[in-house]
């Protein structure tokens, strides 16, 4: 079967997540540095049976507060040093309902692989200025930071964790056709 890859457009693409923080609030954060593709079957307008492969760089962690940037790149959370990627390949791509996809894989943070689902939501194909195909995605999930070794907290006055274990993650992913 032929197939096309699309590579992610790091200009016109962003990864965040969000926490809740003392349990009232929540901290938005992104990373500014990642890599990604996806293999799609090829002439298709459907996506199902795609591979994606994608990756972050954990030292392109921002969120807005420098102080608290390089306390989440040390050892207390993701340990860059040690573990510089955090990585997503795909097992299974599958359309749900509309132009909304399930796409289960396996990510892998601070050395720890798991298996996750995320759902994809398909915005559409278009030509940019200069002729290059493009299509459009909004990633959204939800990981217990717990599950992959991420379990450092801290107690507040009234005896609270100051983090939540749930971590939000949104992804608006533009791809072009390679």
């Amino acid at each position: 079967m032929s197939t096309t890859k699309w590579i992610v457009d790091p200009t016109h693409s962003e990864v965040q997540f969000k926490i809740k923080h003392l349990v009232i609030s929540t901290v938005t954060g992104s990373f500014n540095s990642f890599n990604g593709e996806a293999t799609v079957p090829a002439d298709s307008n459907d996506f199902s049976g795609s591979s994606i492969e994608f990756a972050l760089d954990v030292d392109s962690i921002d969120t807005n507060q420098p102080q608290r940037d390089e306390h989440l790149r040390n050892g207390d959370f993701f340990d860059a040093p040690q573990f510089p990627k955090i990585t997503f390949t795909s097992t299974s791509v599958e359309k749900a309902k509309g132009d909304t996809y399930k796409v289960a894989g396996n990510l892998t943070m601070k050395g720890v692989t798991k298996p996750i689902e995320v759902t994809a939501e398909y915005g559409g194909t278009a030509k940019d200025a200069y002729g290059n195909t493009k299509v459009g995605f909004e990633v959204t999930g939800v990981v217990n930071r717990k599950e992959f070794g991420l379990t450092y907290n801290a107690l507040t006055e009234t005896g609270g964790l100051a983090l939540g274990e749930d971590i939000k993650l949104i992804a608006n992913i533009q791809l072009a056709k390679a």
